[in-house]
């Protein structure tokens, strides 16, 4: 008999397997299953892949024979049955069964260790930049994008501190900047986190694409300025439209040493936006 083999994909392979198994309409003890790839969420939804499953139909079994029911003696009693001993529960977690346990168990134990959280704070400055930049570039490639990854270190005045500077170079990369550069924002805050959970102290980084900060900076503080001019000759008050913190930072940055206008936030969440109000 020629076995029968069909391909299915889903979001999971459990996904895939369940669709296979519902357009066959068989369970799953009838399938052999190979699983051809198991799919890639991606990063931030770039990049996502779906995984797909290998199904083959069995041949279907012949029913058993039943065999013939074994008489018994009259004479002879069923003998009793003995309850099995419980082992007793262990009150306490051995630390040297930590291999054995459950996964959730055993990150409860590795919260709990402090060495894990010692200040490596011999780690050179250029090892930081150059560690960075690698996960960077690898978190762009496992998007699908192809680009390199310039770093530096710079004078950040917003933080009082000098950042680590990492500039994504290359062709159609818009799509890690995002809406007002809010998937930007969420790649650094990846890039800050994987960095500060391997050296163990506080760095700050800030991650660019084509130079994209300094231009959008540039254009807000002009735009802050021009809408300044306008609330000091209509004096009246100007709302800007809605958008996330760090552009706000930026205005708020732009006019706090005017001598007519200041400004403040109000909304809540994604409709906070600013106001600039003559003094």
């Amino acid at each position: 008999m020629v076995e029968q083999s069909h391909e299915f994909s889903a979001k999971s392979v459990e996904a895939a397997i369940e669709e296979g198994l519902r357009q066959l309409g068989v369970g799953r003890d009838r399938v052999d299953v190979e699983i051809l790839h198991e799919g890639s969420r991606g990063l931030l939804g770039i990049g996502s892949t779906n995984a797909r499953v290998r199904m083959t139909l069995r041949p279907a079994a012949r029913p058993a024979e039943k065999p013939a029911p074994t008489p018994v003696p009259a004479a002879v009693a069923p003998a009793p049955v003995s309850t099995p001993a419980v082992a007793a529960i262990p009150q306490e977690v051995d630390e040297s069964d930590e291999d054995d346990l459950p996964v959730a168990v055993a990150s409860v134990l590795d919260d709990n260790d402090d060495e894990a959280y010692d200040d490596d704070s011999h780690v050179d400055r250029d090892e930081v930049v150059a560690l960075a930049g690698e996960m960077l570039l690898e978190m762009v490639i496992l998007m699908g994008l192809d680009a390199r990854v310039e770093g530096s270190q710079r004078d950040d005045p917003d933080e009082n501190d000098t950042a680590i500077y990492l500039n994504l170079v290359g062709d159609d990369l818009g799509a890690l900047i995002g809406r007002h550069g809010e998937t930007l924002a969420s790649i650094q805050y990846l890039v800050r986190l994987m960095v500060n959970q391997k050296v163990h102290r506080w760095t700050n980084i800030v991650v660019d694409v084509d130079g994209y900060k300094d231009r959008r900076a540039e254009k807000l503080a002009q735009m802050a300025l021009r809408m300044a001019d306008q609330v000091v000759e209509t004096g009246r008050s100007v709302a800007l439209e809605p958008m996330p913190a760090n552009e706000r930072r930026l205005i708020h940055i732009a006019l706090r040493n005017h001598p007519r206008v200041y400004t403040e936030s109000t909304g809540e969440d994604t409709r906070r936006k600013i106001q600039i109000l003559l003094k």
